[in-house]
Parts: structure tokens; sequence; C-alpha cells
């Protein structure tokens, strides 16, 4: 027992173990830096939100190695129970007196400063179910109606809560990130398309459903047309980027973080990196995120189990879609949506999940084909006669 142990320890992947700490690391240095205006402002302390980062990122540091030591196979086994628990929570965050509003959304549960945000469970779950109904729909896949459909219905009425909250980027990652399961999962291209069609029209659709939400859609193609209101964080974003440079102002140096740029600390922390760090401290950040991409590819490849392959994909593609829409929407490229930048945004129920799902990932890769611990025979072909 104690010697299958030690050879799964060294079976994990140590890259990606070394890859997802050095992003946190940097999270936690962002953080100290970004929020320090914030904090006091909010708190009457410098470093108050550095302080909470630190224990949520201790918490979710815990969780990380339980996950990557407990078996991927059981979150099959359970994943009707982890289905009602994650819908209860969603439906709770909607009741009133216990779901906690700030800034016009019911996003959180919670008592005081620990509140948790249910819709970053349902990421994770909903990875998990979409993973393992594709696996058990395998022998009816090609057929839209009894192999591509039935998962669906659980994903709209995932989206739908979370989009009463309001939260439409969260439900927008979380369609993403299930989407790239159904492609991998062996289904047809013209169900495939028809999905994408699908999806993207949907989304479209709610993005202009409301004033707000077409506001950020027509800020980001002209800021400059609204610089004090729509505009006005983008603007300032902008100007933290090339502020920057090449080389930064240096850490702690950022002006744009004193007041000036809205959620320094959360949603445009790349803009104050770019800031102090330079265009260097961003292809550092970027140059991690590709080698994560990189080593989650390589685990889906190299795992011989269904599940565990489309597990591996489905956690991969949501962290990377996750950071491109983040990236998308502080560069001016994408609409804001609000997503937080996997590891290094401020945020303890996001970092607590996104540990969860890469000590997943770290687990998975436990299980991947050992090829030089297998020999290779020598086959004698018997119908043939010797010469």
């Amino acid at each position: 027992m104690k010697e299958k142990a030690i050879r799964k320890f060294k079976q994990m992947d140590w890259i990606l173990i070394g890859t997802i700490f050095a992003l946190c690391s940097i999270g936690v240095l962002m953080v100290y830096s970004a929020s320090l205006y914030i904090s006091y402002e909010t708190t009457g302390e410098f470093h108050a939100f550095f302080k909470r980062q630190l224990i949520w990122l201790a918490l979710g540091t815990v969780v990380f190695w339980v996950a990557s030591v407990f078996s991927y196979k059981a979150y099959g086994k359970s994943i009707k129970f982890i289905m009602l628990v994650t819908v209860v929570l969603l439906i709770a965050v909607l009741i009133p007196g216990v779901g906690v509003e700030r800034n016009f959304s019911r996003r959180w549960i919670g008592v005081g400063s620990f509140v948790i945000q249910p819709s970053e469970i349902a990421k994770l779950t909903m990875i998990i179910y979409f993973a393992y109904a594709y696996t058990q729909k395998q022998r009816v896949i090609q057929h839209f109606k009894q192999g591509v459909v039935p998962p669906l219905i659980a994903l709209a009425v995932v989206f739908l809560l979370i989009l009463m909250q309001p939260d439409l980027g969260t439900a927008s990652l979380i369609l993403g990130a299930c989407g790239t399961i159904v492609f991998c999962s062996g289904a047809r291209w013209r169900h495939i398309l028809l999905l994408i069609g699908s999806a993207l029209f949907m989304v479209l659709a709610l993005a202009v459903s409301e004033p707000y939400r077409l506001k950020r859609v027509t800020s980001f193609l002209d800021p400059y047309e609204d610089p004090d209101g729509a505009g006005y964080q983008l603007i300032n974003s902008f100007i933290a980027i090339s502020s920057g440079g090449w080389t930064g102002q240096g850490l702690g140096l950022s002006s744009q973080k004193f007041g000036y740029l809205p959620e320094a600390h959360t949603d445009f922390i790349m803009a104050v990196i770019a800031e102090e760090f330079g265009l260097i401290g961003v292809y550092v950040v970027l140059a991690l995120y590709l080698l994560l991409l990189i080593r989650g590819i390589l685990i889906s490849r190299e795992v011989d189990d269904l599940f565990a392959k489309l597990l591996a994909i489905g956690i991969t593609f949501k962290i990377c879609i996750q950071m491109f829409l983040n990236l998308g929407a502080m560069s001016g490229l994408l609409p804001i949506t609000g997503i937080t930048l996997p590891f290094i945004s401020y945020g303890g129920s996001s970092l607590v999940i996104t540990l969860a799902m890469a000590g997943i990932l770290v687990q998975l890769s436990t299980h991947r084909r050992q090829k030089l611990d297998v020999p290779v025979k020598q086959t004698v072909n018997h119908t043939q006669p010797p010469a």
C-alpha cells in the first residue's frame, strides 16, 4: 500500500503542479499590490484583502492536495447528489434574506465577510456531470435526441438559475466548458455545429436584451463614446497597459489602482500587472497559462478512461476559456463580463474551486499510461515456417 502511494506521488505531473502554484504566487503578490487602496477605503486597513486572500489560498491548497489523491471515479458515482446540492445552492441564492446582494446582483450565500459563490461550485459540478453523462451515452452518442440532448436539459436549468442572479458571464463560461466536452465526446459534426450556432445566438440575444448588458457590448467597441460612463473602466485599463511599457513601473508603483481603475484587484488585475511589470510580466503569465493548457491536453491524451479524458479536457479548457474572457475584456477585445483571472484575481470561492479543479487534473495525471513500465514482448509468427 505504501509503495503504491509513493508510486502515485511520483507519477503526479509536477510540471503542472509547479505551474499552478507559480500562478497562485503571482496572484498573491498582485492582490497585495492592487488591493492596497480599495482595502483601506473599504476596511480602514491596507492589507485586509491580502490577508483574506492568504486564508483562501491556504484553504484552497488543502482542497487541492485532497483532490489530487481522491479517486476521480468517485465523482461520477456521486454526481446525482453533487448536482442536487448545486441546484439547491443556486436556488437558495435567489431567496431574499438568504442570498447576499452586491452591486445589484444576488450571487453569494454567507454571513458577514465570509461568503461563498454557488455559481463557482456549479462550474466544477457541470464539468463532472457532462464528462460522466457523455461517457455513459457513448452507445447512442450519434443520435441527437437520445445521446446529445438529455444532459443539455440539466445545463439549461443551471444556466437559467445563474442568469437570474444575474450573471451572464459565468453562465456563458459554463456553456463554453460544457460545449468543449460535447465537442470531444464523439458527437456528430452537424449536431455540434447546430449546438454552437444555437449557443452563440442565445448568448448574443441575452447580451442585448438588457440595457446594462447592451452598454457593455457597445462600450468595448468604442469606449471613448462614453468616457465617464460605460467606457470608463476600459479606458483606464488602456492607460495602465500603456503606462507599463515593456518593463513596467515596478511592483507597487501602479497609479491606476488608486481609485482610477475599478476592480483593479479582481477583474482587471492583469492591467495592474501590465502597469507594474510591463509586457514582459504579461508574457510570463501567458506562458504559464499556455504551459497549463499543454499539460492538460497531454493528460487527456494519455489516460485510457473516457471519463478521465473528458474530465481533463473540461477542466483544462474551463480555466483557459476563463483566462481568455478575462484578458479579452481587459484589453478591449471582448465585452466586460465580470470574469476573474484564474488563480490570480482576488476571490475566495473562485480560488478554492479552481484549485479543486487543478487538484483533480493532477489526480488524473497519475492515471496516464506509463509506457516505460510496460516491457515490449517479442512475438513469433508461427504461421510462417522458420527459414
